[in-house]
């Protein structure tokens, strides 16, 4: 079963429209990759935090 933060996570992508494959690009990972992980079949030591961070960065980024 996924772990809360990566439903958090999603919501956040869907609300402010980015994707998966966007998420994957910022943070140098594989799409496919980051689909596993958000669908709870891994997980890996400190994700939650560089997701986190990864998503607000991109956030940044599109407002300026």
């Amino acid at each position: 079963m996924p772990a809360q933060w990566t439903a958090e996570i999603v919501g956040e992508m869907h609300l402010k429209g980015i994707t998966a494959k966007q998420l994957a690009e910022h943070m140098g990972l594989n799409p496919k990759y980051v689909s596993v992980v958000l669908n709870g079949h891994r997980e890996p030591k400190g994700a939650e935090n560089r997701f986190r961070k990864a998503l607000d960065e991109i956030s940044l980024h599109a407002k300026k």
